[in-house]
């Protein structure tokens, strides 16, 4: 049985979730997939840490420890923030490693570029991971794609912001006191900006526009509007007339064949197909020209749910990998 040796880059929360499936996983994963997994290094920027749930042999600081695995295959990159996540996914992928990432502040801005270099390198990016979390939102594109073409797509994709929207409809709370409880569940962090601003949703948009369409829009030309302005006595009055304020991310190509963009609140009646997704669930809406309008929905985020797409997509490289040829 093939051995693979795998390391993952950050072990926040969605580092934590890939190193526990792995290990809870690994008997099943040698059935399923005929592999065995072997987690070899785990890079952290702190080693004086204490980590319960991770043997201290395999924490490192040093990248270069990483690069010199011998046959390492895949790098899990769960770093927060754009850099240094390029620079190490840019480089793993030169040294003939597959990348799966979580990232969408990275990915935003280089996945394009990281796609180009894992086609020079002969290997594979996934992800999956940094739009909708556990909503398998990329693949289903993909697949799509092969025959269908995708001309506007709608999403809400901030858990956070579509569970406070909800719990100012649905327990007539004002903004501040629904924040306050959706920190409290974990659900917004402790410096909720990116998720109330809709930076968050925006990056995620991006991401879904370069699949779309092979491109994004000038991100200086995208209005991003969050949710902060938007007051109890407003969602009542929307409410009494049949209406929801929803969060949403949206991208279509406009008469002139260039991109149109725009993030920010709307109010939508029981037509929108985002009109039912409460809570923190995340939902993308894709206009195709011979499927219609499909709409996914599920979990937008959670150590397991971004963990386990991120496994995943590696399942996925696997079985690329060993499909047979047909002629």
């Amino acid at each position: 049985m093939a051995a693979v040796k795998v390391a993952i880059l950050g072990f926040g929360t969605v580092g934590q979730g890939i190193y526990h499936i792995i290990n809870e996983k690994r008997e099943q994963f040698k059935e399923t997939l005929g592999v065995d997994i072997e987690i070899a290094k785990i890079l952290v920027r702190d080693v004086t840490k204490p980590r319960s749930n991770a043997s201290q042999d395999l924490i490192t600081d040093n990248f270069e420890e990483i690069l010199a695995i011998p046959d390492l295959q895949v790098v899990f990159e769960a770093i927060v923030g754009e850099e240094p996540a390029f620079k190490y996914s840019a480089r793993a992928i030169e040294n003939g490693c597959n990348v799966i990432t979580a990232n969408k502040v990275m990915f935003s801005k280089h996945g394009l570029v990281l796609q180009e270099k894992a086609k020079q390198y002969g290997v594979q990016v996934g992800y999956e991971a940094t739009t909708a979390g556990g909503v398998p939102v990329i693949k289903t594109m993909q697949n799509i794609l092969r025959v269908n073409d995708v001309h506007h797509i709608q999403g809400i994709l901030n858990g956070t912001s579509n569970y406070i929207l909800t719990q100012m409809r649905s327990e007539g709370l004002a903004f501040d006191d629904v924040l306050k409880d959706a920190q409290n569940l974990g659900y917004a962090e402790a410096d909720p900006y990116n998720d109330i601003s809709g930076q968050d949703a925006f990056r995620k948009l991006m991401i879904l526009s370069a699949l779309a369409f092979g491109k994004q829009p000038r991100w200086e030309d995208v209005d991003v509007i969050g949710i902060t302005e938007i007051t109890s006595e407003q969602v009542e009055e929307a409410s009494a007339k049949g209406l929801r304020y929803r969060h949403v991310a949206d991208v279509q190509l406009g008469e002139d064949g260039e991109l149109v963009a725009k993030v920010g609140p709307e109010l939508v009646g029981p037509e929108h197909p985002l009109y039912s997704i409460e809570g923190v669930n995340n939902a993308v809406a894709l206009d195709t020209n011979y499927i219609g309008t499909l709409t996914l929905i599920g979990p937008g985020a959670g150590m397991f749910p971004t963990a386990s797409v991120m496994v995943e997509d590696y399942a996925d490289m696997l079985a690329k990998q060993t499909a047979p040829v047909t002629i």
